[in-house]
């Protein structure tokens, strides 16, 4: 027998890269444990219930992001398929609403943005290269998608990350998983416990020892899990709430150096899609842009069920942050009221279902997902290093483009499982 197949691992976290992690590793004949604090697999991947929604809706991780090759290897060994999301972006400035139309400076902005050398914060970038009077449109334009789709800091977030998706316009290609990513959980846990994975369900850990090469996993519970290593895949705001040895924890503090975002996710579900008669070419509409309170909205599109999806993201999350999942929808309402110029009561007499999640309140979570800052391909590079029982695992670690997205995980994942391996 290997040193390899004679291990045993234990992962923290069912989500996306522990299980991803953990199937490589029990493929490869290693004995694996996953603890898990939930009563479910998947972590930020939530599926809802589609018989409330009508289709199989998403309550965390809902796009597939460009290319994605992990995700679509992934779906295609499921045997699940993607649809991928193509239509018209439109934005409300507060008096009308219309089609998205080019910044009449985005030319300059690709030409700084290629020149580029140092990494300077996105706002820094922006007072520097774009003050004046003129620039105010585009300001606006690029704050708003740093905090609404990248969850983001614009004082802290990383220019140089964020460039390859201002380049395309924020526009690259998107799809979903027919079925929701759901499906995808399902597969990759059912293919753990094939290949021998035990997972155990409420699990919150809240300690790891090292004592003489021996490691020791400690559960709030009392439950504790001798073990020759451990891959930790928690989201980052939630390392500070167990207690490692010591070099684990140097390791760990470096993660202050990666942003870590919260986002607001409301789904509103009515009996038909209203918004049709506002305006035919809304039938075209893939997402909406807004300074209301909830302000991006999206829509199921090429699917017509007759769901509008909101979503708020960044720091300034935390000034809803005393609202119940009731106020929320509220809010949501309220906002599409401003948008559409119509009487909540008139939108709302139409509601048949909805939901709203905030997940700074889900205590497995503590928010969204990262994003990038100057500073943080050092902490990274730092993290990563397999120098020690205790390995550091997920969207957080990923170098790619799409920092923060389910392909990130099951890359990071993937590579955490293949590092070990490797010896």
């Amino acid at each position: 027998m290997s040193r390899k197949s004679s291990e045993h691992i234990v992962i923290v976290g069912a989500g996306a890269a522990g299980l991803m992690a953990a199937r490589e590793l029990a493929r490869a004949g290693t004995r694996v444990t996953i603890l898990e604090a939930r009563e479910r697999c998947g972590g930020r991947i939530h599926p809802l219930s589609s018989s409330e929604f009508g289709y199989a809706a998403d309550g965390g991780a809902e796009f597939v992001h460009g290319e994605a090759p992990v995700t679509r290897g992934l779906a295609r060994e499921a045997n699940l398929s993607l649809e991928e999301i193509e239509g018209a972006q439109w934005i409300f400035d507060g008096k009308t609403l219309a089609r998205e139309e080019l910044d009449p400076h985005e030319a300059k902005l690709h030409g700084v943005l290629k020149e580029l050398k140092d990494d300077l914060s996105v706002a820094d970038f922006l007072r520097r290269h774009f003050a004046g009077g003129e620039y105010e449109r585009l300001r606006h334009d690029i704050a708003l998608m740093v905090e609404g789709y990248d969850a983001a800091d614009p004082e802290r977030a990383s220019t140089l990350a964020l460039r390859d998706e201002w380049m395309d316009g924020g526009h690259s290609p998107l799809a979903r998983i027919i079925g929701s990513y759901g499906g995808l959980v399902a597969y990759l846990a059912a293919e753990c416990r094939r290949h021998g994975v035990a997972i155990r369900f409420g699990s919150v850990v809240s300690a790891i020892e090292e004592t003489g090469g021996t490691v020791s996993v400690r559960c709030a519970d009392g439950e504790a899990y001798a073990c020759d290593r451990v891959i930790l895949t928690v989201p980052l705001p939630l390392l500070a709430k167990i207690a490692l040895p010591q070099a684990a924890r140097d390791k760990a503090a470096v993660a202050a150096d990666i942003g870590f975002g919260n986002v607001i996710k409301i789904l509103l579900r009515f009996e038909r899609p209203w918004w049709l008669d506002w305006k035919e070419d809304l039938g075209e509409l893939t997402f909406l842009l807004s300074d209301e309170t909830i302000p991006v909205w999206w829509t199921q599109r090429p699917s017509k069920c007759p769901v509008l999806t909101g979503w708020f993201g960044g720091p300034r999350t935390a000034e809803l942050s005393r609202l119940d999942p009731q106020a929320l929808i509220a809010a949501g309402l309220d906002s599409l009221a401003a948008i559409f110029g119509l009487p909540r009561k008139d939108i709302e007499r139409g509601l048949v279902a909805a939901t709203a999640t905030n997940w700074a309140h889900d205590p497995f979570a503590r928010g969204a997902y990262s994003w990038a800052t100057p500073q943080t391909r050092e902490a990274q590079s730092i993290l990563e290093r397999a120098d020690g029982p205790v390995l550091f695992s997920g969207e957080a670690l990923y170098r790619g483009r799409d920092m923060g997205t389910v392909e990130a995980a099951l890359a990071s994942g993937l590579e955490t499982a293949k590092m070990i391996l490797r010896g």
